[in-house]
């Protein structure tokens, strides 16, 4: 699933009609999760954080742009926040499936689209930057909304999009992509606010001062402070106590989870804070967590406790939960703290029960269909493969091959997740080409815009089978590998991963072919047939293969 996140700041944080009336374009954007949003009275300011798939989320923010630039004044704008425009800053963020090269090609979509349908100055910063000194957003944002005037027809400040001119209403707006934030908390057993900033302080990416053997500050020969850097990048840290647990915690923001991510630092201040008496109780994470940041953990810890990762997604969460004392102060509801889980559709056909699926296959309704069950079939393929793993890891006898099949484990988990969300990409794919198909197409221009939106849609619906044909090659070779290694009690359940695998490979190749007959691109037709006719042989060799070896050994 391809999922970027978006947090607009809004100069408006005192009448909540107006940030309503903002909110409610989100709201009816089809695909975009409003997830959360925070106004503040004093900064004058609010917060809205939209995730979802890319297109969704940048037509909600450009939607939420342009409403904003029609209530919001910015000639009567005060608060304690800097601010430059009445959509200040707008970052999009990396949550999954997507690069940071991905989200600057997003932040510089809407950035020129605000610009040129609004006339509102664009400014892109941080990741999205044309020019080094505006990555930092101070420099972007240097003399706020009211230095915007003098900056008309200065070079210097020529915007990225829109107008080179003074915007009185609306201000202007600064884009960027960036690194995903996470907020978490160490907690301590101690009230004492000083010794949970000096472990903050060794632990951030700025560090403390270096001082002397008498404690006082070292100087360089310019007079200025001499600083010793902290144990991590990407890391702000620092000490406080909090009257409503009745402890001190350390308060962290992660700026790049890639490179430092929160069970690392948990594990580094749990070294430290022993050898200083302290006891860590616990963390707590403030919002929300891409998936990706707490199977990490999940990892880590499984790693460490000798065990295979090759188990469900929320299994292995659990144990990041566990370990790192995630429900410490509250409960921690994975459904509900990981972005994935929280804006994942509860209608889905994932969802369902096995009977309420098979009700759903069973009516007159067109979709879910084949193709849906296709993926299905991938995704049994890939857990009948992780499970003959799960029983072969571990095992007395088979310690030659634990290695190997603790990593079979791991990719199965991967085939069956992937294949789960093709279930309903699938239906969706179909759904989108029966819009396309209602389209108007009374004068020319319409009948056009329909014709491109069907083929396209068309193409859609080609392509998420393709994806399963070529998962199913994937979990047919891994049903063949472990069942040249695995548990000999569990042959005939490898034997079963092939021939789903198989089963797969051909409801995905005639799902393909019989969407064909709707594309005029000759060149894609033959491209994709091709393929498709590759992956289908190949899959369908290795299956037969697979079946004979076990049938000899069982």
């Amino acid at each position: 699933m391809r999922i970027v996140e978006c947090v607009p700041n809004f100069s408006e944080g005192r009448d909540l009609k107006i940030i309503e009336q903002i909110t409610d374009k989100i709201k009816a954007v089809d695909g975009a999760t409003l997830l959360d949003v925070d106004p503040g009275a004093d900064t004058n300011r609010t917060v809205v954080t939209i995730v979802g798939e890319p297109e969704p989320v940048m037509e909600a923010a450009f939607q939420a742009i342009k409403k904003a630039s029609e209530l919001i004044d910015m000639t009567k704008h005060s608060g304690a926040h800097p601010r430059m425009g009445a959509t200040d800053v707008c970052p999009f963020v990396p949550v999954s499936g997507v690069t940071m090269d991905d989200c600057v090609k997003f932040a510089h979509k809407v950035g020129k689209r605000v610009g040129e349908e609004l006339g509102i100055p664009v400014y892109m910063y941080e990741y999205a930057a044309t020019k080094p000194l505006w990555k930092n957003l101070a420099e972007v944002r240097k003399g706020e909304y009211e230095g915007l005037a003098v900056r008309e027809g200065k070079e210097e400040w020529k915007p990225d999009y829109g107008p080179h001119k003074f915007n009185p209403k609306s201000g202007a707006t600064a884009v960027s992509a960036r690194e995903f934030l996470i907020a978490y908390n160490i907690n301590l057993n101690s009230r004492d606010k000083k010794k949970a900033h000096d472990l903050a302080l060794s632990i951030r990416e700025k560090g403390r001062f270096k001082r002397d053997e008498n404690k006082k500050i070292v100087k360089d020969k310019d007079g200025k402070k001499v600083m010793v850097p902290g144990l991590f990048k990407n890391c702000k840290a620092v000490g406080w106590f909090i009257d409503e647990y009745n402890r001190a915690q350390i308060s962290i923001n992660l700026t790049n989870y890639n490179i430092t991510p929160p069970h690392l630092v948990l594990e580094k201040v749990r070294e430290m804070a022993v050898k200083k008496g302290i006891q860590i109780t616990g963390s707590e994470l403030v919002g929300l967590i891409p998936k990706e940041a707490i199977l990490m953990a999940g990892k880590y810890y499984l790693k460490r406790l000798g065990e295979s990762a090759g188990i469900p997604e929320k299994m292995i969460i659990e144990t990041a939960v566990q370990s790192m004392g995630l429900d410490d102060l509250t409960d921690f509801d994975i459904d509900e703290k990981v972005i994935e889980y929280a804006i994942a559709k509860q209608d889905n056909l994932v969802n369902m029960t096995l009977t309420e699926f098979a009700d759903e296959l069973s009516t007159d309704s067109p979709a879910p269909g084949g193709g849906s069950v296709a993926a299905l079939c991938s995704g049994m393929s890939g857990a009948l493969s992780a499970m003959v793993s799960n029983l072969t890891f571990g095992k007395k006898g088979y310690e030659k091959v634990w290695k190997e099949a603790k990593e079979l484990a791991e990719i199965g988990q991967d085939i069956k997740e992937r294949s789960m969300y093709a279930i309903d990409k699938d239906t969706q794919a179909f759904y989108d080409m029966m819009d396309a198909a209602r389209l108007p197409k009374k004068t020319d221009e319409e009948k056009k815009i329909r014709l491109d939106a069907i083929q396209e849609s068309t193409k859609k619906a080609i392509l998420v089978p393709m994806e399963t044909l070529g998962i199913a090659l994937e979990a047919v070779e891994l049903s063949q590998k472990i069942a040249r290694i695995g548990n000999e009690n569990a042959l005939s359940d490898a034997g079963v991963g092939a021939i789903t695998a198989n089963a797969a490979a051909k409801a995905a190749y005639l799902n393909v072919k019989i969407n064909m007959a709707g594309i005029d691109d000759e060149t894609f037709k033959f491209d994709i047939l091709t393929k498709a006719d590759t992956l289908l042989e190949k899959v369908n060799n290795i299956a037969l293969n697979v079946e004979k070896e076990i049938k000899g050994k069982v």
